[in-house]
């Protein structure tokens, strides 16, 4: 075995002295075991700076921005080639206006064939003489099916009004005044059925003939046609913006949610969906205040408040960056209203922070370091 010199080990050994005795010099800050801090919201040099004043969170999570009323993918409930594409993306639109057109050539033709049928069995059931309970009850079904014919074609007269507009031949007041018609047209459809409904409840009310039941079942067939031939317009569920238009002209539209048309939403409110982590769900409430941060505004910060908390945990559905969360680990869902009419897009990505509300809730939200 080789001999190590004394004057080198010697060396070796006070080395080893004086790099413990200047480790053991330095004042690093140690967390103690049990020591409590609060959620702080900034960077580590920041955090560790006495003259920093330092909110305090009770969590924080990640979300991600949508409108107030969900992103709703509008698709066909029935197949047909598309026949126009009123709506761009950016267009602000009102319930009911057309999205799309599909091809009604085939359903247009069921109508007619079923409104000449109503009409034959309406004109047999004339032929017969009532009176009493069976003449209110044929008066109130006849107004019930001319409600409903009326809505039909109010429906339709707003659609060709709205696409005289948009090729400069018509004005706004003559859209808004067939919004109107369509409006007193539901209102009135709307009370015939219900006094139709009160009085066949009536227990005296004689059973329906033979012209009678044949007149209802025409008038169902053409209901049936009248809806076939609605389901070739798309329109629009509420009052919103086009977020993206998938619809091409000429491309056939396939029914059934798998197939969306138009990206559709409210705009004029934003909200963020947070997943925040199984550990954090007690330390998040309806009506909690939230900060939130986004990465293309470094600088700004949006304010909003917790207005809906999911009842059961689930899996993460917004994914992270760097190792900040596993997979594995459930998460609960939150929705936060935001405050006016914030600059973020619809889908970015956002960090929520999550205010404490007073000294009890800072409390129970501290974050306890032990010793390792």
């Amino acid at each position: 075995m080789p001999k190590i010199e004394s004057n080198v080990s010697t060396f070796l050994i006070a080395a080893i002295i004086a790099a413990g005795m200047l480790f053991s010099s330095l004042d690093v800050p140690r967390p103690l075991s049990g020591t409590s801090y609060a959620l702080y919201f900034g960077t580590s040099a920041e955090a560790q700076s006495p003259e920093t004043p330092r909110p305090l969170w009770a969590a924080s999570a990640t979300g991600r921005v949508e409108p107030a009323s969900g992103i709703v993918r509008i698709s066909s409930q029935a197949s047909g080639r598309i026949d126009d594409v009123p709506v761009g993306i950016g267009d602000r639109v009102r319930a009911g206006d057309l999205l799309v057109k599909l091809d009604d050539a085939a359903a247009r033709q069921r109508v007619i064939a079923a409104k000449a049928e109503e009409e034959v069995r309406l004109l047999e059931r004339e032929e017969e003489t009532v009176k009493g309970l069976e003449l209110d009850r044929r008066k109130a079904e006849d107004e019930v099916e001319t409600a409903r014919q009326e809505l039909f074609q109010a429906w339709w007269a707003f659609d060709e009004t709205l696409e005289l507009l948009r090729a400069g031949e018509a004005r706004d007041s003559d859209v808004a005044a067939a919004r109107d018609a369509v409006d007193k047209a539901k209102k009135r459809l709307s009370d015939a059925r219900a006094a139709l409904k009160k009085m066949i409840a009536n227990s005296e009310m004689p059973l329906p003939g033979r012209l009678d039941t044949s007149l209802t079942i025409a008038r169902a067939d053409l209901a049936l046609a009248e809806e076939a031939l609605e389901k070739t317009r798309i329109r629009a569920p509420f009052d919103g913006t086009v977020l993206n238009v998938l619809a091409r002209v000429g491309e056939t539209a396939a029914a059934g949610p798998q197939s969306s048309l138009v990206v559709f939403g409210d705009v004029s409110k934003m909200r963020v969906r947070a997943e925040v982590e199984e550990r954090d769900v007690a330390k998040v409430r309806v009506g909690q205040k939230a900060v939130v941060k986004a990465d293309a505004f470094p600088n700004e910060e949006f304010d909003g408040v917790v207005t809906k908390i999911a009842g059961a945990l689930g899996s993460p559905r917004i994914a992270t960056r760097g190792p900040r969360r596993p997979n594995t680990v459930d998460v609960l869902e939150v929705v936060i209203e935001l405050d006016g009419v914030p600059p973020l897009l619809t889908g970015m990505r956002v960090d929520v922070f999550f205010r404490l509300k007073d000294a009890a809730a800072a409390k129970s939200a501290s974050i306890t370091v032990g010793a390792n």
